[in-house]
């Protein structure tokens, strides 16, 4: 890997942990939710996934995830971060790579929040032993679509300037 790649990397991780624990101390009064967030941290998922691909995207998000429980201390938010880190950045993957002609960046997110939020309810359900958490889903989906918006409206801006920067998609990927 190269040491500019590395580092670009290295950056978003950190920006993603910071934005992860900044983002713990604001509550969403307005959601109706327990412990609903607006999600800001999963824009370092899509502009790892945009410019460097699946495998970066992915090691962005769970790096993101470990390391935010570390500076939150919440254990158990680990495998809501987790699971929600790598499901969404799947799903926004296939859709980035196999329909981008009919989504925009923002589609990709919005799609890559309602996974997100899908794979935490699940995971919630199987720790509560409770299915009944999924009465939260609709709720959360209408959430996603304004969260993802501006999610992905941040995202394609940051995934082109990156993307010159970098030297006009030299680090873009496509593999899986």
């Amino acid at each position: 890997m190269k040491t500019k790649k590395l580092v670009y990397l290295s950056l978003i991780t950190t920006i993603g942990t910071a934005l992860n624990i900044l983002e713990s101390f604001i509550p969403l009064p307005i959601s109706g939710v327990p412990g609903a967030k607006l999600g800001l941290a999963n824009i370092v998922n899509l502009v790892a996934l945009v410019v460097f691909g699946l495998k970066y995207g992915l090691i962005v998000g769970i790096l993101r995830s470990i390391l935010a429980t570390l500076g939150t201390g919440a254990v158990t938010g680990l495998f809501y971060s987790l699971s929600g880190a790598i499901v969404s950045t799947i799903v926004m993957w296939i859709v980035y790579n196999f329909f981008s002609k009919k989504f925009s960046l923002i589609g990709v997110s919005i799609f890559g929040a309602l996974a997100h939020n899908i794979a935490q309810l699940s995971v919630a359900s199987v720790m509560i032993h409770n299915v009944l958490i999924f009465t939260y889903l609709p709720l959360m989906m209408l959430m996603s679509l304004f969260t993802g918006y501006f999610i992905g409206l941040s995202s394609n801006y940051i995934s082109n300037h990156l993307k010159n920067i970098l030297g006009n998609n030299n680090y873009e990927t496509k593999e899986m």
